[in-house]
This record gives structure tokens, sequence and C-alpha cells, in this order.
């Protein structure tokens, strides 16, 4: 009788894990081997542990993460894609984070970047930071959503807080004035204080001219990749690995690389003869 009334009253608390094992204790038949300390001491990590564990499914949840089971211990270390295992181990001590530096994943097609870059925001969220992902084009629309409802501020405060930002599919297309001071306003934010995470297909040699106004291209740039850790992929896409063929695979199996149009504006695909992605 004893045994259900604290079972009841730990549950009324929301105690539902030390509950659990306390149940499991008293029908244990070597339990009484253990001293109370150590029974309560299992009680309390019981409890600690399912809480800790929903905390962290609440901050991945919140991430909102592409791919939310990514992982840094299961990064794909093949030769072709040039990725310096010695670097990525440092980078997984998220230093950079303290010191509030970047990352920049570019790439082809295929090659990891939004993989590698949920990798390091749900390792973030295991280990009690919060991350946020975005892709740039829909983040842009909810700021001009939120710029014509008068709820800006707002949004930026949220962005401004989370631990490390993640922008996927970065200049895709080129942004005009009104969006460059939006990507503005976030880096300015962030600058010294957060991190931000970018992944893009077009190299950062080209960045300046997806901005239509210079001058915020200029602002943008000097905080955003000037204090940055730079992760270049390499290789074949990894899509075909995964059954999941891009269908501007070239028909004799060839490989496709992506490069930027001189305006900046479009990607063109382009067979090479053999070989991996450049």
């Amino acid at each position: 009788m004893l045994i259900h009334q604290s079972m009841s009253k730990l549950r009324d608390m929301r105690l539902s894990a030390m509950a659990a094992e306390y149940v499991r204790q008293s029908e244990s038949p070597n339990i009484s081997d253990l001293d109370f300390d150590e029974r309560i001491g299992m009680m309390i990590d019981a409890e600690w542990l399912l809480r800790e564990n929903n905390r962290i499914q609440k901050r991945l949840k919140d991430a909102k993460l592409r791919f939310d089971s990514a992982s840094l211990a299961d990064i794909d270390y093949r030769p072709s894609r040039k990725l310096d295992r010695a670097y990525i181990a440092r980078l997984s001590e998220f230093v950079w984070v303290r010191e509030a530096k970047n990352i920049i994943l570019t790439g082809c097609t295929g090659t990891g970047k939004t993989w590698l870059a949920c990798a390091f925001g749900a390792h973030a969220c295991r280990i009690g930071l919060h991350a946020a992902f975005f892709r740039v084009n829909r983040l842009l629309n909810e700021m001009t959503g939120a710029n014509e409802s008068g709820s800006m501020s707002k949004l930026l405060l949220k962005l401004k807080r989370v631990d490390i930002l993640i922008l996927d599919d970065w200049g895709m297309t080129v942004f005009n004035p009104l969006e460059s001071r939006f990507l503005l306003e976030v880096i300015e934010d962030r600058y010294n204080e957060r991190s931000t995470i970018i992944s893009a297909q077009l190299p950062v040699a080209n960045w300046h001219a997806l901005f239509e106004d210079s001058t915020v291209a200029d602002a943008v740039l000097d905080r955003l990749v000037h204090n940055s850790h730079r992760i270049d992929l390499h290789g074949p896409s990894l899509r075909a690995a995964t059954g999941n063929v891009n269908p501007k695979t070239a028909p004799n199996g060839e490989k496709l690389q992506n490069t930027c149009l001189p305006d900046g504006e479009k990607f063109q695909n382009t067979c090479l003869p053999d070989g991996d992605i450049d």
C-alpha cells in the first residue's frame, strides 16, 4: 500500500521516471544489497535522464533541421570528398561557437552540404545549444511577411538569440535591395555574438555578385566571411548512392558539375567527361 501511495505522489509531482524506477527497485529481489543513498541516486538519475532527453528532443524539434538524425559520427570520409577528419574533429568541439565564428560549406549539388550542416546542428542540440534551420529563400519570404505585418522586431530577436543559425541554399537567386537589407540585419545582430552555418553551391568568391546593392554586399560579407571556417565538399553526388538520383544526371552516367553563370543569377549543369565532380 505504501508503495502505491508513494508512486501516486511521485506521478502527481510529475516525477514519472523516478516513480518507474521506484517500482523497478521494489520488484528487484536483490535491491536490499544496495544502501539508501545508492537507491535514491538511481531514482534521481532516471528522472534526470528522462528530462534531459526531453530537452534534447525539444531543441531538435525547435531547430526544424532538414535531417534531424544526422550525426557527426556518421560522416562519410571517403577520399573523393577531401574532408579532413582532424579538422572536423576540432570543429565538433564547438569552440567556434563560443568564439562566435561561422562555418561556410560549399560544393556541388549532392555533396552533402545540407546534411553536414544538420549534423553540426543536431550535435549542438544534444550538448545544450539551440539551433535553427532555414532555407534562405523561405527565410526571406518570412521576413518580408513580418516586415509587412509589423512583426519584424520579434522575428529578428528570435534569429539573434539562437546559438547556431543554419542558412541553407545560400545564393540560389540574386538578393534584391530589400532582401539584402534583411540579411544585413540578421548578420549584423549575430556578428561577434552568435554563430552561423552557410551552405552554398556558389563559391565564396562569387558571393558579392549575389547582392544588387554592392554596399550592403560589402557589409554582409565582411561580417560573415572573414571569421568563418570553410569546408569545400568534393566528390560525386551522394544521392546516387542512396537511390535519390538527380534527374539532370547525364544519360550515360557521367557526373554533373554545377557552375554559376557570370551574372550570378542561375546555375548551369555541364557534364564532365569522367571522374568525380570538381
